[in-house]
């Protein structure tokens, strides 16, 4: 086994995938396992990159008959994946999600739900409107030492007719996620686009604290004074928060690491109402980084409805949700997202499951510190003092386990996934043994 350099390969990961595997009916394994590493070794998101990538012992399109009528649920296997990464988060720390949408172009208005986007990030050199796919997805951010990764959980393709648009699939994640997260402190991170009152409030209700950034002159007011026994009813709020009454609050200088370097902000806190969530009590943070030339950047606002986190916590808490954004381009431009190509809507949330798959369980490798994370990233010899990256877990992967025979390292019997399982002779195709 160490001739075909299976000792550098982790235990961890074998462990991983025979975890994964609980998740799937047993006839369904070996075909899942061959499409999972496969979809790992490529940069392509084409079903037939992965099959050539390994030593297929099955024709072609029984890849394509599995993904289409196979018997298991692609979100069963994502369920499984948080549970995996829940692994790296010891049980009395909180944990962090994020939710975020992205667009995969596509050209063809008869793609599963193909509709015009607005491009809401103005790049100079994009279009305002494109047409593509819109997918709403839902990470788990872990931190290692100042990195934080962003692990995909499940990812929604949002409908291009009807009622149901982002924020419906936003709720639809959340709810199917939250028997994953029952027992565990959550935080959700969300944008200024998802800070939405039909958003917000459900999430509240499943058990989850939200922090997110809004607009700026978002109305916020004061609490109350006590009630002076007057007639009439009670105020229910005070003095609202302009733009003066903001700048006469005590500012805090400090110094702190976020968004990979450190940086210098100047914050300003305060326990408020929000207008949009009925009066709801949140913690405010008006924060603005120092630019390297000594100039002031432009002022964020940032919400949190856990009133016991402090306004330092509250930004370092949001800064884990940039990882989301990393993940979407690793995604679609290392792990082939934006080839992903299927005909029906449930065969392309098969599909990018598996997809989304393969890049988590190289980032979970990433976040461990072993001999064998460290001698398998180190397969590549030019990037040895660089940080341990899925990039760096993949090119080992490769140089081991392509064109390797994954299915025989299953054993149905014991259910345990294992290069042990393999024989000690290679078996030949099918095609080639009748040749031979």
């Amino acid at each position: 086994m160490d001739i075909k350099g299976y000792r550098y390969i982790p235990r961890s990961l074998f462990e991983a995938i025979t975890f994964l595997c609980q998740a799937l009916p047993k006839r369904a394994v070996p075909t899942f396992l061959e499409l999972l590493f496969g979809a790992m070794l490529t940069q392509n998101g084409f079903v037939t990159e992965a099959w050539l990538a390994i030593a297929a012992k099955r024709h072609w399109s029984s890849y394509y008959k599995w993904l289409q009528t196979g018997i298991w649920s692609w979100v069963d296997i994502g369920l499984q994946t948080a549970r995996l990464a829940l692994q790296h988060v010891p049980p009395d720390k909180r944990c962090f999600l994020a939710i975020d949408d992205t667009v995969i172009f596509r050209c063809w208005f008869k793609a599963p739900e193909s509709r015009i986007h607005h491009q809401h990030g103005q790049k100079a050199n994009r279009p305002g409107y494109v047409r593509g796919q819109g997918w709403v997805s839902l990470a788990l951010c872990i931190s290692k030492t100042k990195r934080c990764v962003a692990i995909p959980v499940l990812s929604r393709l949002s409908r291009s007719t009807g009622n149901s648009g982002k924020l419906v699939a936003a709720k639809t994640l959340l709810r199917v996620v939250r028997p994953v997260f029952a027992n565990r402190l959550t935080t959700l991170l969300i944008d200024s686009w998802y800070m939405r009152k039909t958003l917000i409030l459900p999430a509240l209700q499943m058990g989850y604290q939200i922090i997110g950034q809004v607009r700026k002159n978002t109305a916020l007011y004061l609490p109350a004074e006590a009630h002076n026994g007057k007639r009439g009813r009670p105020r229910k709020y005070g003095l609202k928060l302009t733009a003066e009454n903001v700048y006469q609050l005590p500012v805090v200088h400090q110094e702190m690491f976020l968004y990979g370097r450190r940086q210098k902000v100047h914050y300003r806190s305060a326990r408020v109402l929000a207008y949009f969530l009925g009066g709801l009590p949140v913690i405010a943070v008006w924060s603005q980084f120092e630019q390297r030339d000594g100039t002031m950047g432009r002022p964020r606002l940032i919400l949190s409805t856990d009133l016991s986190f402090s306004a330092p916590r509250i930004l370092l808490a949001y800064a884990k949700r940039w990882s989301i954004e990393d993940m979407f381009n690793q995604l679609k431009n290392r792990w082939g997202w934006k080839e992903a190509w299927q005909q029906r809507r449930q065969v392309l949330h098969r599909w990018t499951q598996i997809l989304s798959t393969s890049y988590a369980l190289p980032s979970l490798l990433s976040l461990g510190n072993g001999e064998q994370e460290q001698q398998l990233a180190n397969l590549c010899p030019w990037r040895i003092n660089q940080p341990i990256t899925a990039g760096r877990i993949r090119k080992g992967l490769a140089h081991v386990l392509r064109h390797v025979d994954i299915r025989s390292m299953w054993n149905p019997k014991t259910g345990k996934f294992s290069p042990l399982n393999c024989s000690s002779r290679d078996k030949q195709p099918p095609d080639r043994q009748k040749r031979a």
